[in-house]
């Protein structure tokens, strides 16, 4: 809400929480950093720390999934099609994208040399500095200018609508890059969650503005099994383990660095191979509990409890 400690509503509802909090029986909050704060500035005790987890459709997919997500956003966005059409000529191959071939026996296989997605999703608010993905975007198209050979074209994929939207969009056609494109584009329900599962890298941008919540998209593309490098705060560590699940980053630099560190030899750089295996195993362990098992096991018997 605008107008932070001067708008009256804020006034009243801190007010309200200050006054009956600490009356309530039982409370729930999202992080261990929101009940200590509860518990030393509100005086609000029996706390219980509820996290967000993802729900059943973040989940990763096959291959073929991802090849429909690619096709039918083709249809609208070119930077999907494949930059010739000399696949098609190739002995079996029925459709293709910029990253996917499907071939006359069903089967889909990813194309060799294949561009990389990197995927982030937005309101397009201030809460957001698309300024620092931009400048690290520059840093890896320089390195790529450099180096052609050793980093692939990376697709940058922004979904969402807000009201700053417009104005990114302005910076973004002034962009003259070679090795990196940009589309934002704005994704059915359903396609959301497939996107996620598509990508091969996700950036987070978000900051908590109080320290004391997380970002659920974080928990969105965990829940499809997607390393991500995200904007770090005061409890972003509560959900992101740096080197374990993804990377945090305080600038530009840092996540150019991790852009680079993630892409280099893509797909297939053997200095990788542990990372990513520990990241995997990581996030198929996160991706155990839903948010409905979640809620069972911890909020469910709290309001039994009471019955």
């Amino acid at each position: 809400m605008t107008g932070g400690e001067k708008n009256r509503f804020c006034r009243i509802a801190r007010w309200i929480e200050r006054k009956f909090g600490s009356k309530a029986d039982a409370n729930f909050c999202v992080t261990k950093a929101m009940k200590e704060d509860l518990t030393n500035n509100w005086n609000i005790r029996n706390v219980t720390v509820l996290y967000d987890r993802p729900p059943l459709q973040f989940h990763p997919i096959e291959l073929t999934k991802k090849h429909e997500l690619f096709m039918k956003l083709s249809k609208e966005y070119p930077q999907f099609l494949p930059s010739r059409y000399d696949d098609l000529k190739e002995s079996g191959v029925v459709e293709c994208t910029a990253l996917t071939q499907k071939l006359s026996n069903g089967t889909v296989l990813h194309k060799p040399h294949r561009m990389a997605i990197l995927v982030s999703s937005t309101s397009w608010t201030p809460d957001e500095d698309f300024g620092i993905l931009l400048d690290a975007l520059k840093v890896y198209e320089k390195e790529a200018n450099n180096r052609p050979q050793n980093f692939p074209f990376l697709l940058c994929v922004i979904t969402g609508k807000g009201p700053q939207k417009e104005e990114y969009q302005k910076k973004i056609e002034q962009l003259k890059f070679s090795h990196v494109e940009i589309v934002t584009p704005w994704l059915d329900t359903e396609d959301y969650p497939t996107l996620l599962a598509s990508a091969d890298l996700g950036v987070c941008l978000h900051w908590s503005s109080s320290g004391l919540d997380l970002p659920m998209k974080v928990v969105d593309m965990f829940g499809c099994g997607l390393p991500v490098c995200a904007f770090d705060f005061k409890c972003l560590h509560e959900l992101v383990k740096s080197g374990q699940n993804g990377f945090v980053f305080q600038n530009h630099e840092q996540l150019a660095e991790q852009l680079l560190f993630w892409f280099e030899n893509f797909p297939s750089n053997p200095s990788l191979v542990e990372s990513k295996e520990i990241f995997r195993k990581n996030m198929s362990s996160f991706q155990n509990l839903r948010w409905h098992d979640n809620w069972t096991n911890v909020a469910l018997p709290i309001f039994n409890s009471f019955i």
